[in-house]
């Protein structure tokens, strides 16, 4: 029997703007996602189809071979870790930035200066526990799943930490960004045990995408 590989990907952004990375390479859903209530998506490809889970999942799920591959934002990874799992291309996909932001008029230097303590407000604990330890400032971190602007809003965080685009969101709820803590973009992941057991099908989908990407004519970029 033919070898079927699953690539991971989530519902909403990055569907879509994989949709036509795939198109490009040959690959056609069967299916769209908001459409259909199935979790696993039928390609025009017999060897291969789309498995569509949360888009913090997509690591967990190629990691432990769940799925062959993945496509995923790389705020995932640094939030779960890379461990297994092999980041061949960069997509480019769905660029954004994490970032610190806070009230307008926070004095984020003087506060860090006196040495008071931050209540920080993010789903990227992980990453801002690490972000804050390496300038030395103690932060009382609060796991929020979503409406990351109300935190400071409210009085319930002085920061937050999350994924900013255009800053849009952030003026209109009377917050700015403070800092830049990286830039993100989606990555293609990769089993390492699958490309090891699969290198003859896996390696062509690898050189698929890396050339797609850095084809002039691909635009569908953010």
């Amino acid at each position: 029997m033919s070898t079927v590989l699953t690539l991971a990907l989530s519902k909403g952004r990055i569907f879509d703007e994989a949709m036509p990375l795939l198109s490009a390479m040959g690959i056609i859903a069967q299916e769209h996602a908001e459409s259909s209530r199935k979790l696993i998506v039928q390609t025009n490809r017999e060897d291969l189809r789309l498995l569509l889970v949360r888009a913090s999942d997509v690591p967990t799920y190629v990691r432990y071979g769940g799925a062959d591959l993945g496509i995923v934002g790389s705020d995932m990874l640094l939030e779960s870790g890379t461990d297994g799992l092999y980041q061949p291309v960069d997509l480019g996909l769905g660029r954004c930035r994490m970032s610190l932001a806070g009230p307008e008029g926070f004095d984020l230097t003087g506060r860090l200066r006196s040495g008071g303590r931050l209540r920080v407000a993010t789903k990227y604990t992980t990453v801002a526990r690490k972000y804050f330890a390496e300038k030395g400032v103690y932060a009382d971190l609060i796991k929020l799943y979503g409406s990351m602007e109300l935190a400071p809003i409210t009085g319930l965080a002085d920061v937050i930490v999350d994924l900013v685009s255009t800053g849009a969101t952030l003026k209109a709820n009377g917050l700015k960004e403070l800092e830049v803590i990286c830039e993100v973009s989606s990555r293609l992941v990769v089993n390492q045990a699958s490309l090891k057991l699969h290198q003859d099908k896996i390696g062509p989908l690898i050189h698929d995408f890396s050339q797609i990407i850095s084809a002039p004519t691909f635009t569908n970029r953010s």
